[in-house]
């Protein structure tokens, strides 16, 4: 006689859900499921001050620039100006001094940028803010550069006496060398992550 309302048939266990293979009691979801995702609205930030950052510094490139770049030679005969040295090199030298102290001050800003970021993570806010950033610092300098100090050249000749000598107003002949800044900055930042990143943060 069985009891009342009791399974005539053999009793079996509820059957428990699969668990995935060689997971036990303590089994996790692999990492790469809870990888927070990117702070976009961080990331603008930074790149935006990257590029301000280097705008503001493009002040102090403007002014070495001026300070340091040889000017061209010209003289008056009373009714023209001339140049004094046809075949002068001081144009180009000009152009070589933006482009160096350009490259000087991206390598900066790379080698910066990199060590502040370097655990934080940014993402592609730091090459692109250092591209963005470098372009705007170069133009800054260049208009800065340009424009101290900068007068007609006929009525530069008509204050010095005949025949003496007097610097044409500073210039940029090669507009190319404003990016190289830029180019130092992502160069020198890619070769840092290359040999100081862990392959792991990469």
């Amino acid at each position: 006689m069985t009891a009342p309302n009791s399974p005539e048939g053999p009793s079996h266990p509820p059957s428990a859900p699969p668990v995935p293979p060689g997971a036990g009691p303590e089994w996790h979801a692999p990492a790469e499921s809870a990888r927070p995702r990117p702070d976009l609205r961080r990331e603008i930030l930074i790149g935006l001050a990257l590029v301000l950052g280097s705008a503001v510094v493009g002040l102090l490139f403007g002014l070495l620039w001026h300070a340091m770049a040889p000017r061209v030679p010209l003289y008056s005969d009373g009714t023209a100006v001339y140049l004094r040295d046809p075949e002068g090199e001081q144009q180009i030298a000009a152009d070589g001094v933006f482009a160096l102290i350009g490259a000087c001050f991206g390598i900066l800003a790379a080698a910066l940028s990199y060590v502040l970021t370097r655990r934080r993570g940014a993402g592609l806010a730091v090459p692109v803010g250092l591209t963005l950033g470098g372009l705007a610092a170069g133009w800054v300098a260049w208009q800065l550069g340009v424009h101290l100090g900068q007068q007609d050249i006929l009525t530069l000749a008509k204050q010095v006496p005949t025949n003496t000598d007097f610097s044409r107003p500073l210039a940029l002949g090669a507009k190319t060398a404003i990016v190289a800044w830029p180019m130092a900055a992502l160069l020198t930042f890619l070769g840092a992550t290359t040999l100081f990143t862990p392959k792991d943060d990469q």
